[in-house]
């Protein structure tokens, strides 16, 4: 007979998976137990095990899930036929999906070396998705200007993603700038730089 599944189970997992990000982001993964974890939760170990048959595939659940909603975030960014606005509004998108996401973020920065090589790559595979596409972007401001110092546009790609992904280490809200802000911060010093790239 097929078990059927009950109907909170994807709601009971996402929790599950809410709560490992935040205690393996605060405790570190490699010094989190999944009988630690089942405590934090307030559930028990065989629970958890239900879910996720060991700590790694539930951590790479969670990194998974943070980049799928990333590149699905950047993806449904309209193209406008203003290059640096279209810039602008997925530099919000990424740090808008960032909202609330510090402990997933942390760990795709920190943790993701503690999966299998396969896990890593599908990662890594994401990952560049969205270089990608922040890099195209990069490029249609001044086609030409990349055209003659290709060598600069990756670095200039990898700058914009310095200054996103280590945003989560400094705000704090409710106090200086608000995320919107910064969003446009980051865009404004990008455009400047480029523009200084064009008069060399």
């Amino acid at each position: 007979m097929v078990r059927t599944i009950a109907k909170d189970h994807e709601e009971k997992r996402v929790a599950i998976l809410k709560k490992a990000a935040k205690f393996f982001a605060k405790n570190g993964f490699d010094r989190s137990s999944m009988s630690q974890l089942a405590i934090e939760c307030g559930v028990s170990k065989a629970l958890i095990y239900h879910y996720y048959q060991s700590k790694e595939v539930l951590l790479y659940d969670i990194i998974f899930t943070h980049l799928k909603d990333l590149v699905d975030a950047v993806e449904v960014v309209k193209v406008v036929d203003d290059p640096e606005q279209h810039l602008r509004n997925l530099v919000h998108a990424v740090l808008n999906q960032y909202r609330d996401a510090d402990a997933e973020h942390k760990l795709q920065l920190e943790a993701t070396t503690s999966l299998p090589q396969a896990n890593q790559k599908t990662l890594a595979d994401m990952q560049r998705q969205l270089v990608v596409t922040l890099s195209d972007a990069i490029n249609a401001i001044s086609p030409m200007c990349f055209e003659q110092r290709e060598e600069t546009l990756r670095p200039i790609t990898m700058s914009l993603f310095g200054m996103l992904n280590w945003f989560y280490l400094w705000y704090r809200r409710g106090k200086g700038m608000t995320r919107s802000d910064y969003a446009d911060l980051a865009t404004d010093l990008l455009l400047g730089g480029i523009k200084g790239l064009e008069k060399q």
